[in-house]
């Protein structure tokens, strides 16, 4: 059986070069804000369902940002605890792609609940413990106005090393 080749598949494939140009850029040095910009425009999948913005990338660190509202909630109105390890597993694997230079994939995610948050910005960092060539373990920190509200370590493996 023959695949034709789609205008959906040529924009899936320029989106894909984008999205590896801008992982290669981050390897090498901190993106502008003009290349986070891009890199957001890319967000697709959870990322987007979530609301994850992305506000720096670079080689030893990821940051992000959701802007929590209700439909982060669980039935009690406060942000669900899945919010915070998927946002942790988000910019932990970014920045483990960075550093990888190829795919890696979480196996094993560990998160804290600190404090309690109803809406409103929740600023996200990710920083290395360990990376391996096979591999690695994040540290991501989550915080709501200033204050910690959720840490998580983030076990990485290397896809094909």
């Amino acid at each position: 059986m023959t695949r034709h080749h789609t205008n959906q598949d040529s924009s899936a494939d320029a989106r894909q070069d984008l999205l590896n140009r801008l992982i290669v850029t981050a390897a090498q040095r901190p993106l502008t804000q003009e290349e986070l910009a891009e890199l957001n425009e890319l967000n697709t999948g959870f990322d987007a369902q979530v609301g994850i913005l992305y506000t720096h990338l670079s080689r030893g660190e990821v940051r992000g940002v959701i802007h929590a509202g209700p439909q982060h909630h669980q039935p009690w109105g406060l942000v669900n605890g899945g919010v915070y390890a998927s946002f942790a597993e988000s910019l932990g694997s970014i920045a483990g792609v960075i550093v990888a230079g190829g795919p890696v994939v979480g196996v094993n995610n560990s998160t804290d609940f600190i404090r309690s948050v109803e809406q409103g910005p929740i600023e996200g960092v990710a920083r290395p413990l360990q990376t391996g060539r096979r591999t690695q373990l994040w540290e991501a920190e989550m915080s709501h106005g200033g204050e910690l509200v959720a840490k998580s370590t983030l076990r990485t493996i290397v896809v094909g090393a």
